[in-house]
């Protein structure tokens, strides 16, 4: 009998731990919007540093008034160089949200690229799939009207980099920036930006997935950063272990924060300020923007030294 209530209370301890970390999960950690600050050294040797504000993933829904108040008052940070890795929208009311967000970040020098959730709804999914790392079914939403934000940000200045290779003005440097269209929709194609377009200050470029096969082919190219998002950080994270699973194809150690990819080229995944509507939940991955000090590289014979693209390294 005594043994029956040690299990009973057991089973209802279980439950209420596990009532308590979803609710926090669900009612306060997703909320918990937070800034990250990475320092990387990317640029030439004796270059003052450069600022960038990374963000991604805000999957807004209409009356997310606290996400967009945030978003807004990081202008305050006086970035040089705005960059949005995609997946802005979770609703076909929220362009008027994403631009309230953005605000006077918007009258900054700015270039975005898109993700699957720009271009297509949420929709309802068995939370399993998206632990199984061998499952690429994809299961579109409606269509969201991403041509009207795409044209709100072109209107402001923003640069669309999807396939495309821009020269920019920034705070007296000149920054190249590339990128692609979304690769977890399989609609990246790398060979229309390959190529090397001369000298720059900085050689950026955009994907909003971060599979290996963009990241190798401006590695390639010689690009000193890469900005990212669609992981979420993972989402949820274990202590001491991190990230579950990535979502695409790079290793957890690099779902999010910063990292090597191949001999030169430094990585910067955002683990994003939103989640689907469907899956409401973060757990030791708070959202977040991210403010990047890009500075001088390190003089010496070491400067140039680096990991191999697969090593494991920048768990963040």
């Amino acid at each position: 009998m005594s043994t029956a209530r040690t299990l009973a209370r057991l089973a209802a301890a279980t439950v209420a731990t596990g009532a308590a970390g979803l609710g926090y999960a669900a009612g306060i950690e997703r909320r918990h919007w937070t800034l990250r600050r990475e320092e990387l050294p990317v640029l030439e040797t004796g270059a003052r540093p450069l600022r960038i504000l990374h963000l991604s993933d805000f999957h807004l829904t209409p009356g997310q008034r606290s996400k967009i108040r945030w978003v807004a008052a990081l202008d305050a940070l006086d970035p040089d160089l705005v960059v949005n890795t995609g997946d802005n929208l979770a609703h076909p009311d929220a362009v008027a949200g994403v631009l309230a967000a953005l605000g006077p970040l918007l009258d900054r020098p700015g270039a975005f690229v898109f993700g699957s959730n720009d271009y297509y709804g949420p929709t309802p999914k068995n939370p399993a799939r998206y632990l199984r790392r061998g499952d690429t079914r994809r299961v579109h939403g409606d269509p969201l009207p991403w041509t009207d934000l795409r044209a709100a940000f072109r209107e402001h200045g923003w640069v669309d980099a999807t396939h495309a290779r821009h020269l920019l003005e920034v705070d007296g440097r000149t920054v190249r920036v590339a990128g692609v269209d979304d690769p977890h929709l399989n609609r990246d194609r790398y060979p229309r930006v390959a190529g090397h377009d001369g000298d720059a200050d900085l050689r950026l470029g955009l994907t909003h997935s971060p599979e290996p096969r963009v990241l190798d082919g401006f590695a390639a190219d010689g690009y000193d950063l890469v900005l990212a998002g669609h992981t979420h950080g993972g989402q949820l994270r274990l202590p001491g272990y991190g990230a579950i699973v990535t979502n695409c194809g790079i290793d957890r150690s690099r779902a999010r924060g910063a990292s090597r990819w191949g001999s030169r080229m430094r990585l910067h995944v955002s683990a994003g300020l939103g989640t689907s509507p469907y899956a409401p939940v973060r757990f030791a991955c708070p959202p977040e923007a991210s403010l990047l000090t890009l500075v001088a590289r390190p003089a010496g014979p070491d400067a140039r030294r680096g990991t191999p693209a697969q090593a494991s390294e920048g768990i963040g």
